[in-house]
């Protein structure tokens, strides 16, 4: 069993070489190649899918266009939960996406300015990959209201307006919606529109521009976006458009603080630094700036398993303890952050993260029907109630339980967490290859070499089994390469072609890159084994958490389920659309029916050596994040920490000192953290 005495964070060696070869370890034959890369070489140019033109940096990895990729198992049972859930409905109860005078669809419409593109985006790529007509008409009705809206000026959506300067965050989350509603329809007005509104933002005067809060923060998915349509028409005044964009947002570059402390403002670590990366190949300052926010957060407020930090909406001081939590609007924008910089950077460190809080954190943020969300989850979780927890959460509301109206931003941003996720299960490589670097069940139709289309099909209950197989579908044998991610957390990986081991030894933390003429049939198998770690996180009282591969351990918590009416329940800014039967749509409070007071009793010598890994069968319904349905559980010993009980302000007590007064052993279990919705998932490490 592996083992991790303290927890170390800090830029990775490689980052001054990203975009660079590494195949110090390579075997070739006449029809194969197999080598071990830090990331794919951005020398060559795939012409198979739009990447992004000079001068811009290249990209090390390209998302394929959305439906490209089919999910499959325990993804597709989520996204199919999403779209008989909260996602799939809110156009019915929400009254932010009430039609009747919406600002996305009629000029002067009076609510749903932010909450529409929200939903959209996540619901829109929803429709696209599960092919749902009913959805897919749903989605046009909103773009169309988009295409309708455009001015002769170039501006489009809703007007507003404080003291003369006209407010753009809206239009930014519309955009990506636009930008996937292209890549499924190829719809030329999607171009049209989108060069039209940059041309009218080359217009705005720098004093007038990005001047209120969310889109000062974040105009960098401005940006995103104007590198976007640049890959696809090439004008240069985008990259004009782009500096005036990047001089006027927040500065996201100082090494030691940020321009702010909102949770939703932070998960997305490229903000400020995205253009610069972008626009100078090679500039490692830049780089490091990006990677930096990242771990600047996770340095000071991030010491808690499950990859994400505690700010409850925003990060204070004082407010380190795994208690604290982090908005789901956080979590699914940290996960598309993650997808954004694995393919800027090709770094499978993004690969890694965006599993973390996948696989541990996400999960549990929503009811397992996915009718209702929390607007706050922690790592530490002891009760989920409806009460108000200021300040030990700093906003004030009932932000704890499963609200179908958690909060407006979050009822509708939620959307696109799994959409994403799935749309980066196989990207395209520079080379006219592909690559598996996040790991998860499913077909996707891409073109390979010089435009062959294959279907790779990935089998697997990854993250909660070892074994991968892929299989190539082809009409005719083509050449290109394979890559695939060998996590850091795995010792002694093995991959076979055809059922034969390969001769060239993964190494964990780089890629595998197998290139060969693949013919229909060709399968490879991948083995990821997986162990027990620990990790301790010396600035939350030496705390520990226990990671079994990829997936971060909690204590199984007999959970208690209390419906509540949802009106009662509910925040001040929340509505109900006319006709909507609140009835179908409950909160949940969930409370603790077993102790949870735990720190774990850990062997002097070989902290984890009485652990016991359990593995259970698979669910028959697809669905592995629940307490009665997760297919794996860990055997341990536990002591009661008296003193550790519900503090002051209603939510589990911070971590208990060291030397705190325990009780006798006891056998206690662990279960994968993402199935765990009340939870405890950092220990206190309490001297034996």
């Amino acid at each position: 069993m592996k083992q991790k005495r303290s927890f170390k964070i800090g830029v990775a060696g490689t980052l001054l070489t990203v975009g660079l070869l590494t195949a110090a370890f390579t075997t070739r034959t006449a029809s194969e190649s197999i080598r071990v890369m830090d990331r794919p070489d951005t020398e060559s140019t795939n012409v198979n899918y739009v990447s992004y033109r000079a001068p811009l940096r290249p990209l090390n990895f390209i998302k394929l266009p959305v439906g490209s990729i089919q999910p499959e198992g325990w993804v597709k049972k989520y996204l199919e939960l999403q779209r008989d859930g909260l996602t799939g409905h809110l156009g019915e109860i929400s009254a932010w996406l009430e039609k009747d005078n919406n600002a996305w669809l009629t000029t002067g419409g009076d609510h749903g300015w932010e909450e529409v593109p929200y939903w959209l985006k996540g619901y829109g790529n929803l429709a696209y990959i599960l092919n749902d007509p009913k959805m897919i008409a749903e989605t046009k009705t909103w773009i169309e209201g988009v295409f309708a809206s455009c001015q002769p000026n170039g501006y489009f959506g809703p007007v507003n307006e404080r003291n003369g300067k006209r407010e753009l965050w809206a239009q930014m989350i519309m955009l990506w919606c636009l930008q996937s509603y292209y890549e499924y329809s190829q719809d030329q007005r999607v171009i049209d529109l989108m060069t039209n509104y940059f041309k009218w933002q080359m217009t705005v005067p720098d004093d007038k521009l990005l001047e209120d809060y969310w889109e000062n923060s974040r105009g960098g998915d401005n940006i995103i976006s104007i590198y976007w349509l640049y890959n696809h028409t090439g004008d240069a005044f985008l990259l004009d458009l782009a500096k005036k964009i990047h001089r006027n947002t927040a500065d996201w570059t100082k090494s030691t603080s940020l321009p702010n402390w909102h949770n939703v403002n932070i998960a997305p670590v490229f903000p400020r630094t995205l253009p610069l990366i972008i626009c100078r190949p090679g500039d490692s300052a830049m780089l490091k700036a990006s990677y930096n926010v990242h771990h600047l957060i996770r340095r000071t407020f991030g010491q808690v398993p499950g990859g994400m930090f505690g700010a409850d909406e925003n990060a204070r001081l004082g407010y380190i303890d795994p208690r604290q939590g982090v908005e789901t609007c956080g979590l699914v924008e940290q996960m598309a952050s993650d997808e954004i910089m694995l393919c800027m950077t090709g770094d499978p460190m993004w690969a890694e993260h965006c599993e973390e809080v996948a696989f541990n954190s996400y999960p549990a943020a929503v009811m397992p029907d996915f009718k209702a969300l929390r607007y706050i989850t922690c790592p530490n979780h002891t009760v989920s109630d409806s009460k108000n927890h200021h300040p030990g959460i700093d906003n004030r509301g009932p932000f704890l339980s499963m609200n179908p109206f958690s909060s407006r931003c979050c009822q509708h941003n939620h959307a696109q967490g799994w959409p994403y996720f799935s749309e980066h299960l196989i990207l395209a490589t520079p080379d006219n290859g592909i690559a598996a670097a996040i790991y998860a069940a499913c077909k996707a139709t891409v073109k390979v070499g010089n435009g062959k289309e294959i279907v790779l099909h990935e089998e697997t209950n990854y993250p909660f089994e070892e074994g991968i197989k892929f299989t190539v579908s082809t009409d005719e044998k083509v050449d290109f390469p394979f890559y695939l991610r060998i996590p850091s957390w795995t010792e002694g990986a093995e991959v076979r072609v055809n059922g034969k081991k390969i001769s060239v030894k993964p190494v964990s933390g780089k890629y595998l890159c197998i290139e060969r003429e693949w013919a229909d049939g060709d399968k490879v198998e991948m083995t990821l084994p997986m162990s027990l770690s620990m990790r301790t996180w010396q600035v939350n009282k030496n705390s520990v958490s226990v990671d079994y591969g990829p997936l971060t351990l909690s204590l199984k918590i007999d959970e208690k389920y209390i419906e509540k009416d949802s009106r009662e329940t509910a925040i001040g800014d929340s509505k109900w659309q006319k006709g909507a039967d609140p009835k179908k749509w409950p909160t949940t409070e969930i409370y603790a029916n077993s102790p949870w007071n735990y720190s774990l009793v850990l062997d002097k010598k070989e902290p984890l050596k009485n652990f016991k890994v359990v593995r259970k069968s698979w669910p028959a319904d697809n669905f592995p994040f629940t307490v009665a349905n997760v297919p794996l559980e860990v055997k341990a010993t536990g002591r009661i920490i008296p003193e550790w009980q519900i503090d002051e302000t209603g939510l589990c007590g911070v971590l208990p000192e060291e030397d705190a007064v325990k009780g006798a052993k006891e056998e206690i279990t662990l279960i994968p953290m993402g199935a765990a919705r009340l939870r405890i998932s950092a220990f206190p490490n309490t001297k034996e």
